[in-house]
């Protein structure tokens, strides 16, 4: 099983950038699609966007192309989302998460990270 930790969340003025990390241990890192999470307060957990495997293909949520990027870096086990131009609507707790080959859905999850965005 993996286990997944992410960092790198803060507080930010609106139109800063972050860079978030996920760290993963215990499994094969290559093995699983990745995806990050986000949950703001009063409000449901949203998909933010997620990669591939392989890092080949890449998926976003309406509000985050152009703005943030997904990462991978097999060899470090980790994954990464690049933020720009980041508004206050984007603050949230990020998680990042893995799913076994063959699944749709994402079985394992980080503790997440704070992003504040002030305006």
């Amino acid at each position: 099983q993996v286990q997944l930790v992410e960092s790198g969340g803060g507080l930010v003025q609106a139109g800063g950038s972050l860079r978030l990390s996920c760290a993963a241990s215990g499994g094969t890192f290559s093995r699983y699609g990745m995806g990050w999470f986000r949950q703001a307060p009063g409000k449901e957990r949203e998909y933010v966007a997620e990669i591939t495997w392989s890092g080949t293909h890449t998926y976003y949520l309406d509000s985050a192309k152009g703005r943030f990027t997904i990462s991978r870096d097999n060899a470090k086990n980790t994954l990464y989302l690049e933020m720009n131009n980041l508004k206050p609507e984007d603050t949230a707790v990020y998680y990042c998460a893995a799913r076994d080959v063959g699944r749709y859905d994402y079985n394992y999850w980080g503790q997440g990270t704070q992003v504040t965005v002030s305006s």
